[in-house]
């Protein structure tokens, strides 16, 4: 997989599945062109979580005396939009079996700072008090008319510190993270329903 080249060594993972009605073709389609804004409008649960990440994180800013950058929703999210410069970005395509993207930054510790990356410098950074995060669906044909697709999100922190402060973060949070990739998956079966019908 382009994951594993991408992101081979990681200290924590989280891996959903669904399986969705369709050819591999036109799944892979769908993945690509799915807005996941929808994961967060339409799930109550999703919307709380991020409601609660951000409360923590403007408690954080206070306590710390910074102020706290404010990011606007974007207005659409799909993966086919996903530019290879910036910061969530597009790591490959290995159509129709498998879509990677992923970002760098630190997202811990009551703050969340993306860096401006380039995805070609993706799989070698390794700057001290960062993580990465590197993510993919991957897709396989599952009975006769339909797709098994994986969600799999990995994390790799660059030093020993970071990663110990990554890691408080991440035990009590994995749960809630894998409600959104199920939810984002959700998004996926919705859009190839309609382009199938």
């Amino acid at each position: 997989m382009l994951l594993d080249a991408l992101l081979p060594e990681f200290d924590a993972s989280r891996t959903e599945h669904r399986i969705v009605p369709g050819d591999l073709e036109a799944v892979y389609r769908a993945t690509r062109e799915a807005d996941f804004v929808r994961a967060w409008r339409e799930s109550r649960a999703v919307r709380v979580m991020f409601a609660l990440r951000a409360v923590g994180e403007q408690m954080v800013s206070r306590l710390a005396r910074r102020p706290r950058a404010i990011t606007a929703e974007p207005e659409h999210l799909r993966l086919g939009d996903l530019p290879r410069q910036g910061e969530w970005v597009l790591l490959g395509e290995r159509a129709p079996t498998e879509i990677a993207f992923g970002v760098i930054g630190r997202f811990w510790a009551g703050e969340t700072v993306w860096r401006q990356i380039d995805a070609t410098q993706f799989a070698s950074f390794d700057q001290r008090g960062f993580g990465k995060i590197a993510c993919n669906f991957s897709l396989r044909p599952y009975g006769r008319r339909g797709t098994l697709v994986t969600y799999e999100c990995r994390t790799h922190v660059t030093d020993a510190r970071s990663r110990r402060g990554f890691m408080r973060y991440w035990r009590p949070l994995a749960p809630f993270i894998g409600v959104v990739m199920r939810a984002q998956l959700r998004v996926i079966e919705d859009q190839a329903g309609h382009e199938s019908a």
